[in-house]
Order: structure tokens, then C-alpha cells, then sequence
């Protein structure tokens, strides 16, 4: 499935490969405040963020081969990485590892994958802004393989609307399915969101709120 952009806005691509997305630059400063859920290995876009924009970025991927790669390296100074995954209720919850070797993408709604999975600590957004004592997101990033579908929901539901969300749907897993992201875009035009971009593949998407 395919949407078009609803709304006229500026957007930029940043990062590298498959690390690239698309997001309007307007407002973002030294003082933008960003969330990225689900990071794996390449911070490419967050970097590019940064050096650009001068934002800082907590963000939020509690998988073994995130934070392995993550400490093995120098990160940005406005780059903050917390061991925690997001979702709709705060625990542990089980990863499933990726479908194929060497991928950094565990996934909460797969079942399966090649090698064992891990068990990791989850919190709702309300809770991670709580408990971090977080300001308030500027943007929120999400790609955490499936699980945007119920975060998005407890995100709007418990009051989150930040200005721009970026968001990775996965409906090409029949786990998942295209119903899914039609009710995921009516929720977000329900709380003021428009479609600033679409990427390629119709997958990532970067809306803009626009009842302020």
C-alpha cells in the first residue's frame, strides 16, 4: 500500500543505505529534544540530526547487538543510548531474533527467527519520559519492527503529540498486515496529523501535526 503526502512541507533526507529517512527540518535547533525507538546498528540518521541540527537524541533499543555495537564505539555527544525497548505496557517482553544472520532487527510480534531471541526490559513512552526524566520529544523516531502499531496508540493515547513522528510500518509481514496501517494513518488524522513523506518502498513515513 501507498500513500501519498498530504501536506506541502520542506523535507531532507539524512543517514546512509538503509539507515536514510525522510524528515522536515522546521523547528529543529539546538534546542529540539529527539526520541529514536529502535536503533540496531546504524545511527547514521541520528548523527546527521545532530551535526546538522544540533538536536540531542536519547534513544532506545534494548537488544544485545545494539548496545554491544553501541560500546564498541564513540558516539556523539548529543547521543544518548538508553537500554530499554518501548511498548504499550511496562515489563520484560521477548524478542525474537532477526530472520536473517548478522540483521540487528528483534522484533516483539515475530515468533520466530535465526537464533535464539532475549528477554529485555520494555516501558510505555509515558513511563520512559518519566523515569528519565525526559524533556518533552521534538520528534519522535520509530522503528521497532512491528510494535509501532500498539505504541502508537498508547503514545496518543496517553497525551504524547509530539510535532513530527517518523514511523517504519511493516505490513509486508503477513504477521502484521496492510489493516493495520490504514487503522494506524485514520488514528493519526484523528489526532492532527498529516502525511509530510513517504519514502519508497511506502513503508517509512514522516507526518507533520497540524492542529497547533
Amino acid at each position: 500500500m501507498y500513500r501519498r503526502p498530504e501536506i506541502a512541507v520542506e523535507t531532507v533526507r539524512l543517514g546512509e543505505a538503509d539507515g536514510r529517512w525522510s524528515v522536515a527540518p522546521e523547528g529543529l535547533g539546538t534546542h529540539s529534544v529527539v526520541y529514536a525507538f529502535g536503533v540496531g546498528t546504524d545511527i547514521s540518521f541520528e548523527r546527521d540530526l545532530i551535526s546538522r541540527y544540533g538536536v540531542t537524541v536519547h534513544a532506545f533499543d534494548p537488544t544485545p547487538i545494539a548496545l554491544e555495537w553501541a560500546a564498541a564505539r564513540r558516539l556523539p555527544d548529543r547521543f544518548v543510548l538508553h537500554p530499554y525497548g518501548v511498548g504499550d505496557a511496562d515489563g520484560r517482553a521477548h524478542f525474537a531474533a532477526p530472520r536473517k544472520r548478522k540483521f540487528a532487527s528483534f522484533s516483539l510480534v515475530r515468533s520466530d527467527g535465526v537464533g535464539p531471541g532475549v528477554d529485555a526490559p520494555v516501558h510505555r513512552l509515558v513511563t520512559l519520559a518519566g523515569m528519565l526524566r525526559l524533556p518533552p520529544p521534538d520528534l519522535i523516531k520509530m522503528d521497532i519492527e512491528g510494535a509501532e502499531y500498539a505504541v502508537l496508540g498508547d503514545m496518543l493515547e496517553s497525551g504524547f503529540r509530539p510535532p513530527q513522528i517518523l514511523v517504519e510500518f511493516h505490513h509486508r509481514w503477513r504477521e502484521v498486515g496492510a489493516r493495520r496501517t490504514r487503522e494506524a494513518l485514520a488514528l493519526l488524522a484523528r489526532h492532527g496529523y498529516r502525511i509530510a513523506a513517504v519514502d519508497g518502498n511506502g513503508q517509512e513515513y514522516c507526518f507533520r501535526r497540524c492542529d497547533r
